[in-house]
């Protein structure tokens, strides 16, 4: 956690707030001024209140792309309904006297709103704004899934590898940032509080809405100045392939001269979905020949042809549909495997996945959301049934609390990558897939075709093939458990790794 992604959290929550006065105010106005639009405003609002936080992102995201104006649109679109049912209900409770004199003085009804209702309901429509500012500082943790930065990624690590210190660390920077805003905005509201009730104070009631703008216009540079580059890549939320495209990062750096800029976490699905967008705003990311079969051309082991490796059907579909491919294998082979606790497996002399037949009914299942989706063949369901397998439950959770739920007993079998360093820490014996349903999973980078032709002169191409069956899967292993487990540095560790190998001078 640094200053820079503080900073950046708050230039989000600033952003979205101010769009969402912008646009709640009027709304508000409108569902005064007009009692027939009243009813449909407000059920708009209620209704974008109760999607699912991911689900809104996700619908955005569609037409935004990744990154930080998906986030603060969502956000945006979350900050309306206390800052227009205020706007509203301030302005209702005017007193009927004061709106009676203002029009008999002969004022039109819009000059009678701005100048002598808006004031007195500005206190009530200011609390609106204070519920949607405190609010947003926690929604805005969202961002680490679509790209947008934040101290979102930070907490999500800390979970995954079970980091007290970190999750508590940047839980506590979020409550005191909303502590002292809400604080500050409660000096505010009294003071228009005594400013409406001595029936004037209009300017200093703009002093709260002139700080936020200027908060918002210092904290520009940390939302909108992205770091400039000739390649870009996101960094995927867990640490193998943090570590392989720090990797790559250092060789490409090292033997072209170009730069590689990697941008902020995000799903793996979200960054093929901007890798192979019509405006991609990434050129290479890294993947599994296994993911792009099953979970980005949605086809089956079953869909290759024979003679055909999983490996040239999969880039040769990839390049004839998005024009992507994949560069050589990395050496290691990150297959989904099945996993139980060391114990139950000398309990029930335990070695491959086809022994747990006869105890499923005793067991519960448990991963992550993913794997139960239907997206992609290698999932729960088929996976199940190929083997026979009847467990007492399923049960699916976050993939940042995967280890630590399996560490706690609330489920005993589990899927896991062979390459986690996690799977040591917590203790897990990888059953044999004894009957071969998993494919292959090899590493590789997923590469627009049209950058390594830009780059061809620079030999682009040949120096991201520096790794090609460099790293085994043991390898892979206790590098991410340096970084998961001992908590050294993701770039410390990728760069001792290049200089072992010779790839990097020390």
């Amino acid at each position: 956690m640094t200053w820079s992604m503080i900073f950046e959290h708050l230039y989000i929550v600033l952003a979205a707030c101010l769009l969402s006065i912008l646009i709640g105010v009027p709304l508000g106005l409108l569902a005064y001024l007009y009692p027939k639009a009243r009813a449909v405003i407000l059920r708009v609002v209620d209704l974008l209140q109760t999607i699912p936080s991911l689900a809104l992102l996700g619908i955005i995201m569609v037409f935004l792309g990744a990154g930080k104006a998906t986030v603060i649109l969502g956000i945006t679109l979350y900050s309306l309904l206390p800052i227009v049912r205020n706007t509203c209900l301030g302005l209702q409770q005017v007193d009927p006297g004061v709106k009676e004199a203002a029009r008999g003085m002969g004022m039109s009804k819009l000059y009678r709103v701005v100048m002598v209702e808006l004031p007195l309901a500005f206190p009530t429509m200011f609390t609106g704004i204070r519920i949607a500012v405190v609010n947003a500082i926690g929604t805005a943790v969202f961002a680490a899934f679509v790209g947008g930065g934040g101290l979102g990624s930070v907490i999500t690590r800390g979970i995954r590898l079970k980091d007290m210190k970190t999750i508590l660390s940047a839980t506590l920077v979020l409550m005191v940032i909303a502590a002292a805003l809400d604080a500050l905005m409660g000096v505010f509201e009294k003071r228009m509080h005594s400013a409406a009730i001595r029936g004037g104070g209009r300017k200093k009631l703009l002093t709260p809405l002139a700080l936020l703008l200027a908060a918002f216009v210092l904290l520009v540079p940390f939302g909108t100045s992205g770091e400039k580059g000739d390649l870009y890549v996101y960094d995927l939320n867990y640490s193998e392939p943090q570590l392989l495209t720090r990797m790559v990062k250092m060789l490409v750096e090292d033997r072209t001269g170009l730069k590689v800029v990697i941008k902020d976490e995000m799903t793996a699905v979200n960054a093929f979905n901007e890798l192979t967008a019509a405006q991609s705003s990434c050129d290479f990311i890294v993947s599994y020949d296994g993911t792009l079969l099953t979970t980005y051309l949605h086809q089956d082991t079953t869909d290759i042809p024979a003679g055909e490796t999983l490996y040239d059907y999969a880039n040769r579909q990839a390049m004839e549909r998005y024009g992507v491919r994949m560069l050589g294998k990395f050496g290691l082979d990150n297959t989904y495997a099945i996993a139980v606790p060391e114990a139950l497996a000398q309990q029930y002399g335990l070695n491959t996945v086809s022994d747990l037949v006869p105890i499923a009914g005793q067991l519960v299942f448990g991963a992550e959301h993913d794997f139960f989706t239907t997206e992609g063949s290698m999932k729960y369901n088929p996976f199940a049934a190929y083997y026979g397998l009847k467990f007492k439950d399923a049960v699916s959770v976050d993939i940042s609390l995967k280890y630590n739920a399996i560490e706690n007993g609330s489920f005993q079998v589990t899927e896991v990558y062979t390459t986690d360093g996690l799977n040591i820490k917590a203790g897990l014996k990888i059953l044999e897939d004894d009957k071969n349903f998993f494919p292959e999973y090899n590493g590789t980078l997923l590469v627009r075709q049209e950058v390594l032709d830009e780059y061809a002169d620079q030999g682009l191409e040949q120096v991201m093939n520096l790794l090609e069956g460099r790293i085994s899967n043991e390898q892979m292993a206790q590098m991410t458990y340096q970084v998961d487990v001992e908590g050294r540095d993701v770039n410390e560790v990728a760069r001792n790794f290049l200089v072992e190998q010779g790839l990097l001078a020390a």
